[in-house]
Order: structure tokens, then C-alpha cells, then sequence
């Protein structure tokens, strides 16, 4: 189930006046992912009322644009009885569900490693997470901060709740990685 997040979302009035545009709950999802905003240019477009949320379709940002979202990540036990094949499956389902497919370049240290072309700004909220890199792994507990600048990475869930993490991607250049 995914987690009921609460949108308030201010603009300016014809007179300049600052007011509630949206003020109720995340409603567009996909996968384990809760869209809250999404731009599609730096720098962003302040103007209009349209639910930018509503217009995110993928997993990445726009190309030079921005996501900001909450995900959920399902504690790995769910599915540790699972054939390595099978997981390797469901995760591949999980990406291309995301629009995701083609970010994950390497998934052999584990089924849901990927890597997209963004700076990532994520704080987990709750539960517990790791963080799968290819060389080393980092335990995160509530409140930890991790800058993701565009390397291969999965994010598992060892605990018995569902961690829940709140990002935002940035789209970055990766010519230099």
C-alpha cells in the first residue's frame, strides 16, 4: 500500500498574491513511486495551475529537469525464498513498469541495481535501507542523507516494514563519470 502523503502546493494569484493551488493528497503513482512535482527546465516555470505531478511518467527527470517524489521499498524477505532468476525478473518488471529499463546497465551484485543520469537528494523517512553499491554497502537509518550523483546502486530493504524515502532527482550531466 502505498503511503498517503498530503500535496500542499502554493502559487500567486493574478495580483501577485501568494495562495493554496493543491492542498490534498498525492494521488499520482507509479510502481512504489509517489510523484509530488516535476519540472521540466532549469530554471523552472513558477507560472500556471496545472498539477505538474500528474504530467511524471518515468523513473528519471526530464532532461534538464527535476522530480520530487516519495518511494517505498518492500522488505527483501518478501521474496528471498525466490530463485535469484525470479528476482532477477520481477525486478526487471519493476523497472520497465517505472519506464526504467534501460538504467540498469549491471545488475549483477544485485537484481535491482541501476544507474541514471541525475544528482539525488534522498532522506529516508522510515524502516531501515541499504544502500547497494558496487563496491561497498552503507546501512541507513531514519533521517540519513544520501547524495546519489549518478552511480550504479540498488536500494535494499533488510528490516521486516517498508522503508519509505523521500527524493528528489536533478538532472545532471554525466560525461565525466
Amino acid at each position: 500500500m502505498q503511503y498517503p502523503v498530503r500535496r500542499i502546493v502554493t502559487t500567486n494569484d493574478a495580483n501577485g498574491r501568494s495562495k493554496v493551488l493543491i492542498d490534498a493528497p498525492a494521488s499520482k503513482t507509479i510502481g512504489v513511486l509517489t510523484e509530488l512535482w516535476i519540472t521540466d527546465r532549469t530554471p523552472a516555470n513558477n507560472a500556471g495551475t496545472a498539477d505538474n505531478a500528474e504530467h511524471s511518467n518515468q523513473l528519471e527527470p526530464p532532461r534538464h529537469g527535476t522530480l520530487f517524489r516519495y518511494f517505498q521499498i518492500a522488505p527483501e524477505s518478501l521474496t528471498a525464498h525466490l530463485p535469484r532468476a525470479e528476482r532477477d525478473r520481477l525486478a526487471r518488471e519493476w523497472f520497465a513498469e517505472m519506464r526504467g529499463a534501460h538504467l540498469q546497465p549491471d545488475t549483477s551484485r544485485h537484481p535491482a541495481m541501476h544507474r541514471s543520469r541525475t544528482t539525488d537528494y534522498i532522506i529516508l523517512l522510515k524502516g531501515q535501507i541499504t544502500l547497494v553499491l558496487d563496491e561497498e554497502e552503507v546501512d541507513l537509518k531514519p533521517l540519513d542523507v544520501v547524495v546519489q550523483r549518478g552511480t550504479n546502486h540498488a536500494w535494499v530493504n533488510r528490516g521486516t516494514e517498508e522503508a519509505l524515502l523521500m527524493a528528489v532527482l536533478v538532472d545532471a550531466d554525466d560525461s565525466a563519470a
